[in-house]
């Protein structure tokens, strides 16, 4: 997205979908018109999403966390890199424990998510050649590929304020389950997907529930 970032073989190389996601980011952002919006980027990887949101949503702030050493020190260097320590905080732990104890209940505005998606099976089989050069913990995602998408549309509402929006990447052919995990778990509202120029489904898009 514009961007000359860091790379280590501890994060995910940034790939196109990311790119999608990101821009779909900004697109929401856009629409909300907030004069500070407070987003959080979660599984951050090497940073790539939270540096191009801030660049390019240049009053945001942002909260970025992964669980990996790796992903932390190389998304903490992008940071220092763009010199945009003042607005872009990353920190590490599992998910939404990341930001234990810094008081952001239902003050996020935007969550943006590119989540390990792809099955146990699959990177035992025609996706382990993904493991080969970067982190298995970067792509693994249980028995369907959705764990981290269950746990996180789970928790995001205790996040986002009323009317907050969660974006999702999601694998190949995963926008249709993503939604309807969205749609069952009764806390969202206005949910679709974001095509790439293919016509596929690769981000998912959900605003949480206006009033109560």
């Amino acid at each position: 997205m514009g961007l000359q970032l860091l790379v280590s073989p501890g994060a995910l190389v940034p790939r196109p979908e990311t790119e999608l996601l990101g821009k779909a980011a900004l697109d929401v952002l856009s629409q909300l018109n907030l004069p500070v919006p407070r987003v959080v980027d979660m599984c951050c990887g090497a940073g790539n999403l939270a540096c191009a949101i801030a660049h390019h949503a240049p009053t945001a702030r942002v909260w970025a966390s992964d669980l990996t050493d790796g992903c932390v020190e190389v998304a903490r260097r992008n940071v220092i890199h763009l010199d945009m320590e003042e607005r872009v905080t990353v920190l590490q732990g599992d998910l939404f424990s990341a930001f234990s104890g810094l008081e952001l209940d239902g003050t996020i505005d935007v969550i943006v998510c590119n989540p390990p998606y792809i099955s146990e099976k699959r990177l035992e089989g025609d996706r382990s050649h993904l493991v080969e050069l970067e982190p298995r913990e970067a792509f693994a995602a249980g028995p369907y590929g959705l764990s981290i998408h269950m746990r996180v549309l789970k928790e995001a509402p205790r996040y986002l304020r009323r009317g907050g929006i969660l974006l999702f990447e999601v694998g190949l052919g995963q926008d249709r389950q993503v939604m309807s995990l969205l749609e069952r778990s009764k806390a969202y509202e206005s949910i679709r997907a974001v095509t790439n120029p293919a016509g596929e489904g690769r981000v998912v898009v959900g605003h949480t529930k206006a009033q109560a």
